[in-house]
C-alpha cells in the first residue's frame, strides 16, 4: 500500500521539481544513490523496472529508506501494464510512470488512488490520458518531439495540464532554466544526475551536489 495520499505525492513531485529516474541491480547501490539525491533535497524518485528481479529491489528500498528519509515519495517506472503496476502498487509504490498510455493501467491507479504518469508524444495522446484520469501527464521523449518549445505550444490551449519532460533533460543551467521557462510541472531525469563515475567511486556527496545545484536551476516553474 502507498504511503502518501494522492495528492501528497503530487505535491511532493511538483513542488520538488525533479523526479531522478533510476535502476541498479545492486539493492545497497540503489540505495545510496537515492539517500543521496534525498540529501540534496529530492523527495519524488522513481526507481524503474528495467532489470532482472527490479521489483526485488523496488521492495528492498520501500522497506529500508522509511526511517532514513521518510519525506521520500517512491515511484516505479517503466511500467507498461495493469498486472505489473499492480505488482508495484502491492509493494508500496506511490506512483506509476510509463514510456506509454495503457487506459488498463490508468483504470487500476485510479481505483487505488495512485497517481499515473504516462508517457505521451501528441496533443491527442495527452487529451486521452486526460480522460483517463491522469493527472501528470509525462511527455516522452521530450527532446524529440519538440523540446521546450512543444510543451509550450502544448500548454497554450490546454494550460490546466501538468506536464512532465523525460529525455533532453541536463543538470545545466541552461538546459533547467529553458525546461522551467516552458510551464512543465516537473522534469525526470536520469544518469546525468548521477554519473557513473560518481557511484563507483562513491561519492554519493557529489550526487547530492548536482541534486542541489538542479533544483536551484529549475527555479520556479509556471503555475
Amino acid at each position: 500500500m502507498a504511503k502518501f495520499k494522492k495528492l501528497q505525492t503530487l505535491n511532493a513531485i511538483i513542488e520538488t521539481g525533479i523526479v531522478p529516474v533510476y535502476y541498479n541491480g545492486d539493492a545497497q547501490t540503489a540505495k545510496n544513490v537515492v539517500k543521496a539525491c534525498y540529501a540534496g533535497g529530492i523527495r519524488a524518485f522513481e526507481f524503474t523496472n528495467r532489470g532482472d528481479r527490479a521489483h526485488e529491489i523496488f521492495r528492498e528500498l520501500i522497506v529500508s529508506l522509511q526511517d532514513e528519509c521518510p519525506e521520500l515519495v517512491l515511484g516505479a517506472g517503466t511500467i507498461l501494464d495493469a498486472p505489473t503496476a499492480e505488482l508495484y502498487i502491492q509493494l508500496g509504490a506511490n506512483f506509476i510512470v510509463a514510456p506509454n498510455f495503457n487506459p488498463e493501467v490508468a483504470r487500476l491507479c485510479n481505483r487505488r488512488g495512485i497517481p499515473y504518469s504516462p508517457g505521451c508524444g501528441t496533443v491527442t495522446e495527452i487529451c486521452n490520458a486526460l480522460e483517463a484520469g491522469c493527472d501528470l501527464i509525462k511527455i516522452f521523449p521530450a527532446g524529440c518531439v519538440g523540446g521546450p518549445a512543444f510543451v509550450k505550444n502544448v500548454l497554450a490551449p490546454l494550460p490546466f495540464v501538468n506536464l512532465m519532460v523525460t529525455g533532453s533533460v541536463e543538470p545545466t543551467e541552461e538546459n533547467l532554466k529553458a525546461w522551467a521557462d516552458s510551464g512543465v510541472a516537473a522534469v525526470g531525469m536520469g544518469s546525468k544526475l548521477f554519473p557513473e563515475e560518481y557511484i563507483q567511486r562513491h561519492d554519493w556527496n557529489a550526487i547530492a551536489s548536482i541534486c542541489k545545484t538542479s533544483l536551484r536551476f529549475l527555479g520556479d516553474r509556471k503555475e
